[in-house]
């Protein structure tokens, strides 16, 4: 909730609108003695829309599996886990 004077009002009316607009409360009080004077509210109900599931569904080309589908589950090398040379395990004798 933002409160402003008459003043702050004038002086940001358009940032005060677009906060309204967003869903914001923003109260106009009176100069000095802070008395509540208006409220500032969207003249029509504020509808947020939903989100729509897979909506850049359409960017796949025709046919492409999702990318769940396509080697996400397989195992990863070492490589790609970033396992490599290990200088404490190598150093073992290898005749033991």
């Amino acid at each position: 909730m933002t409160t402003v004077t008459i003043h702050e009002a004038k002086t940001h009316l358009s940032r005060l609108i677009r906060e309204a607009l967003a869903g914001g409360e923003v109260t106009i009080t009176q100069g000095r003695s802070g008395e509540e004077l208006v409220k500032l509210v969207p003249a029509k109900p504020v509808i947020k829309p939903r989100p729509v599931p897979g909506w850049l569904a359409h960017q796949r080309p025709p046919g492409s599996k999702g990318i769940l589908e396509n080697g996400f589950w397989d195992p990863l090398s070492d490589e790609e886990m970033g396992l490599g040379h290990d200088p404490l395990l190598d150093k073992r004798d290898p005749t033991s």
